[in-house]
C-alpha cells in the first residue's frame, strides 16, 4: 500500500494565507485598502498545479527527449567504430602520408647522389686536370645541397603528417567526449522521465482518493505562549468512518503570524515565521521533533470509532516578537484495499505570543450590572461559529477556512479559519512528496 504525503503546497498556503490576511488587518479597521508595498501579488498562473493532460504531455516530452539522446549517442558510437570523421581530415591525413613517402624516397636518392659524387671526387689523381677537379667538386656540393633540401622536405612532410594525425585523433576524441556527454545527458533524461512518470502516477493515484470526514482532528491549547518557553497543545485524532482505517497520518505545523507593517512579497521567506513542533503520545513517550514540514505523525491503524491522542509541544524562538500565532493540523488515510482519503476539515488553534520577559495581561473582572444589556446588532452573516476567538484555542475542525464578512475585530479570529482552510484546500491541489508502505503498519 502506498501513502501520499500531500502537504507540500498546503503547508505553504497555510503559512502564507494568514500572513496575507493579517497584513491587511489595519486596512479592515480603517476601511481603506492596504498599501501596495505590503500586499502579496496574486498567484501567478505558472504557480498553478499541472493538469492531468499537462502531466501526460510532460511524460511524452521527456520520453521523446530520451529517445533522441539515445539515438544520437548510438550514431556517435557507430561513427567511432567506423572511424567516421570529417572527410577533409581523412583526405589530408592520406595526402600527408603520401608526402612523407615521397620525401623519404627523395632523401634516399639525394643521399645516394652524395655518395656517388663523393666517390667520383675521391678518384681524382695528380694527373687529373683542373677542370675535372672543379667539376667533381661542383657535383659533390650540389649533391650535398640536394641532400640537405631533401632532409628539410622530409622534416616538413613529417610535421604535416603529425598535424594531420593530431587533427584526426582530436576528431575521434571529440566523438568519444560527445558520447560521454550524451551518456550523462541520457542519465539525466532518464531521471527526468522517471520523475515525470512518477508525477503522473502520483496524480492519478491521488485523484482516486476522496475528500471526506472519515478522520476528525480536535486541537486545543493555551491562549498564550511565551517566546523561548515550550507550550503543550492537545490533539485527538478520531476515526469517524464506518470501518477501520489501516493507515492514518497526521501533519502538524505552527507559525507566527506576520505583524502589521511587515512587508510581504513573492520573495518573502515564510519559514522564518515557523514555530518548531515536537510531538509525543502513549506509544512515543519521548518528544519527537517534526523536522520536516512534510513529515507526518504516524498514527497507524485506527479502529472504527477509535481515537489517538497526541501532545504537541510548540517553542517559539526566544527572540520572537509579541504577536499572534497559529497551530494547525491535517490528516489523511489509506487502506490496504487501495482506498484512500484526505480530510475535508483541518483543525487549528490560535494563540497570543508574548515576547521573552513579558507577562500576560490580567483579564479584567466585569463590573456587576443591574441593567439589561442591549442585544448586539445582527450583521446578517455570523460566519463560522464553530471556532473560538484568536488568542484562544479551537477543538473544532474548520471546514475549508470559510471567512465571515465581519469587521476589524473579527479579522484575527478569521485568520485561523484561513490557515486551517488553506491546509485543506492546498492539499487537494498538489502532488505526492513522499511514499511508503502502509501494509507494514497494519
Amino acid at each position: 500500500m502506498k501513502i501520499r504525503r500531500i502537504l507540500a503546497t498546503a503547508v505553504a498556503a497555510a503559512v502564507t494565507t494568514p500572513v496575507v490576511f493579517l497584513s491587511a488587518a489595519p486596512a479592515f479597521a480603517d476601511t481603506k485598502p492596504s498599501p501596495a508595498a505590503t500586499q502579496k501579488p496574486a498567484q501567478n498562473e505558472d504557480d498553478k498545479p499541472p493538469t492531468h493532460q499537462e502531466l501526460v504531455e510532460a511524460v511524452a516530452k521527456a520520453q521523446a527527449k530520451l529517445d533522441a539522446l539515445e539515438a544520437e549517442r548510438k550514431q556517435v558510437l557507430k561513427d567511432l567504430k567506423d572511424d567516421t570523421i570529417d572527410p577533409a581530415l581523412k583526405a589530408e591525413f592520406l595526402a600527408a602520408e603520401e608526402a612523407v613517402k615521397v620525401a623519404e624516397e627523395a632523401r634516399k636518392t639525394a643521399d645516394q647522389k652524395v655518395v656517388t659524387a663523393q666517390a667520383a671526387f675521391d678518384k681524382l689523381t695528380e694527373t687529373s686536370t683542373e677542370e675535372e677537379r672543379k667539376l667533381a667538386e661542383k657535383d659533390l656540393a650540389d649533391a650535398k645541397k640536394a641532400a640537405e633540401d631533401a632532409v628539410t622536405a622530409k622534416t616538413a612532410a613529417d610535421l604535416r603528417l603529425e598535424k594531420a594525425r593530431t587533427a584526426c585523433d582530436d576528431a575521434r576524441v571529440a566523438l568519444a567526449r560527445k558520447a560521454e556527454l550524451l551518456r550523462r545527458d541520457i542519465v539525466l533524461a532518464e531521471e527526468e522521465l522517471a520523475q515525470a512518470e512518477q508525477d503522473l502516477e502520483d496524480f492519478e493515484e491521488l485523484s482516486e482518493c476522496v475528500e471526506d470526514d472519515a478522520v476528525r482532528i480536535d486541537l486545543s491549547g493555551p491562549e498564550t505562549i511565551t517566546a523561548g518557553q515550550p507550550a503543550v497543545f492537545s490533539m485527538r485524532v478520531t476515526n469517524t468512518s464506518d470501518r477501520a482505517l489501516d493507515l492514518v497520518d497526521v501533519y502538524a505545523n505552527a507559525s507566527r503570524l506576520i505583524l502589521p507593517g511587515e512587508d510581504v512579497d513573492e520573495d518573502t521567506d515564510f519559514t522564518k515565521w515557523s514555530i518548531p513542533v515536537e510531538w509525543s503520545s502513549a506509544d512515543v513517550l519521548e518528544w519527537t521533533p517534526v523536522s520536516d514540514e512534510f513529515e507526518s505523525i504516524e498514527v497507524g491503524k485506527l479502529a472504527k470509532g477509535a481515537h489517538y491522542d497526541v501532545k504537541l509541544r510548540l517553542t517559539a524562538a526566544a527572540d520572537s516578537p509579541a504577536g499572534q500565532g497559529m497551530a494547525f493540523a491535517y490528516a489523511e488515510y489509506e487502506n490496504n484495499d487501495g482506498t484512500c482519503g484526505m480530510a475535508l476539515d483541518g483543525a487549528h488553534a490560535g494563540f497570543d505570543i508574548l515576547a521573552k520577559g513579558d507577562k500576560p495581561k490580567p483579564t479584567p473582572t466585569p463590573s456587576p450590572s443591574t441593567s439589561t444589556p442591549a442585544p448586539a446588532p445582527s450583521t446578517g452573516n455570523t460566519g463560522n461559529t464553530n471556532t473560538t476567538q484568536q488568542g484562544g484555542s479551537s477543538s473544532t475542525p474548520v471546514n475549508n477556512g470559510t471567512l465571515a464578512a465581519t469587521g476589524a475585530n473579527d479579522v484575527l479570529p478569521q485568520l485561523g479559519l484561513a490557515a486551517a482552510g488553506a491546509v485543506a484546500l492546498g492539499a487537494g491541489a498538489m502532488f505526492v512528496a513522499r511514499r511508503r508502505k502502509a501494509g507494514t503498519q497494519a
